[in-house]
């Protein structure tokens, strides 16, 4: 279902665009038809209405004769706005009771409060982003890595978007081709090889794998990994968390059973973040039952995480006990790595018996010794390549979904040209892979699938 992109979108919004709190400046956005007026009439020390578009005016905005700030007013003609609609922004002093006055003084002389993601809605209702590019607007506003800044840039940039025009544009001269038969069919005419036909299939075909491929990486890079520090009380893992933040974050004692709850921190190895979780330790029988509940939250964290650290002291085990642990871990299906800890009290010779176990690092936690080699590994381990290329990362699970189905669709259309059925029946499958195109797009869907999609932006925005 298309929707109406003109309907309903008469009003004039406020919206206040920076965080709460008080800080030097606030920003302060209006968009509508009304947006010059509404200014002009709290604004007397320009006339907005014969100002350049893109241009910041300095004056006091009043109530009547009561001065509420002294600020600057960036001015957006529509259409070369965000919105596509007269903007304008307020740079105001950052006082609540300065930001809640203006506000209260906009909506008296004919603002409405805009909603979650309004102005960004508004945006693509007026043809300025596509809803790929939306939705990276607010990944970019989330983002809180070099990497995830990167791919949201990529796709505002109209990234993701040309690659999904050009798998639409494909199938649309496919479609066009085949229905330019059906016209002519009482004729016999062919005007298409359905071998180049099959060729220009596998090409799309292998374009939306590398897309649906793209998403366990986009994953990555959105929420970050889950990395779990599991192991046999005293082994070390408070000391490996501390070496890894490089900073005193969890307590360390040589007290076993010193970790009673899991402490979770963030760690950034080349613009990806890791969320690292100190679980208390694991052992077999506990009389303590504060210390068996932490067992217990432990081993919860461990099958939720995305990679397991086993830690072990290599002083106290033997290769064998470890390996039975790896082959536990494995047949959880669980992304591990063993990492034999406090090695610094034994010889090359004493440490190569563990050889045989695989993954494995040797480290001392308490030496730092090894840590740098860690950080690598949990990296290689989640990244495959270069995370900064030029390629489309896919990151959101509704584009996914919709990839997904487009990949069923595209082997319906493959089948049917392999079974060589009516040019009817398979203008009917490409239509529905242009439907699932049209769902990443926006270009297919209603205002109830808007509201939730952009309710889950900030105010402002």
């Amino acid at each position: 279902m298309m929707i109406n992109k003109l309907s309903g979108w008469l009003d004039t919004i406020v919206a206040i665009a920076t965080p709460p709190g008080v800080g030097a400046i606030a920003v302060i956005r209006v968009s509508g038809s009304e947006s010059l007026a509404i200014l002009n009439a709290v604004f007397p020390s320009k006339n907005l209405f014969i100002q350049p578009s893109h241009t910041i005016h300095y004056g006091f905005i009043k109530d009547g004769t009561i001065l509420i700030d002294e600020v600057l007013l960036s001015i957006f003609k529509n259409p070369t706005s965000y919105t596509g609609e007269d903007i304008v922004e307020i740079s105001c002093h950052g006082s609540p009771l300065i930001q809640q006055q203006l506000i209260n003084l906009l909506i008296s002389k004919g603002c409405r409060l805009a909603k979650a993601g309004e102005f960004t809605q508004r945006a693509f209702l007026n043809g300025k982003l596509d809803l790929t590019q939306a939705e990276a607007v607010a990944d970019l506003i989330a983002s809180n890595s070099d990497a995830s800044k990167t791919t949201a840039l990529k796709n505002i940039r109209g990234g993701f978007k040309s690659d999904v025009a050009y798998l639409r544009d494909s199938l649309i001269r496919f479609s066009a081709l085949i229905e330019l038969e059906l016209d002519f069919a009482t004729e016999d005419v062919e005007f298409v090889d359905r071998s180049s036909l099959k060729a220009l299939l596998d090409n799309l075909i292998t374009i939306n794998q590398q897309l649906l491929h793209s998403f366990k990486l986009g994953n990555v890079i959105k929420n970050g990994v889950q990395v779990a520090i599991i192991g046999k009380p005293n082994a070390g893992k408070s000391t490996l968390l501390n070496a890894l933040l490089n900073e005193d974050r969890a307590i360390v004692s040589e007290i076993a059973g010193t970790t009673r709850d899991t402490i979770e921190e963030v760690l950034n190895i080349n613009g990806v973040l890791f969320r690292l979780i100190d679980t208390a330790g694991i052992r077999s029988h506990s009389i303590d039952s504060i210390e068996n509940l932490g067992i217990k939250r432990s081993l919860d964290k461990m099958r939720d995480a995305d990679i397991v650290i086993y830690l072990f002291d290599i002083n106290d085990m033997l290769p064998d006990d470890v390996e039975l642990i790896a082959k536990d871990l494995a047949k959880q299906s669980i992304k591990y790595v063993l990492v034999a800890n406090k090695a610094d009290t034994l010889d090359a010779t004493q440490i190569a018996q563990f050889d045989v176990l695989h993954p494995l690092l040797v480290i001392s936690a308490n030496k730092l010794k090894g840590i740098e080699q860690l950080k690598q590994t949990l990296y290689t381990m989640v990244i495959e390549g270069d995370i900064n290329t030029e390629a489309t990362i896919v990151t959101n699970v509704r584009h996914y979904d919709a990839l997904l189905q487009l990949s069923t669709s595209l082997e319906d259309v493959t089948n049917g040209l392999n079974n060589n059925i009516s040019g009817d029946l398979l203008s009917l499958d490409i239509r529905q892979c242009l439907h699932y195109l049209g769902l990443i797009t926006g270009e297919v869907t209603n205002e109830d699938q808007l509201d939730f999609i952009f309710s889950k932006f900030c105010i402002g925005k």
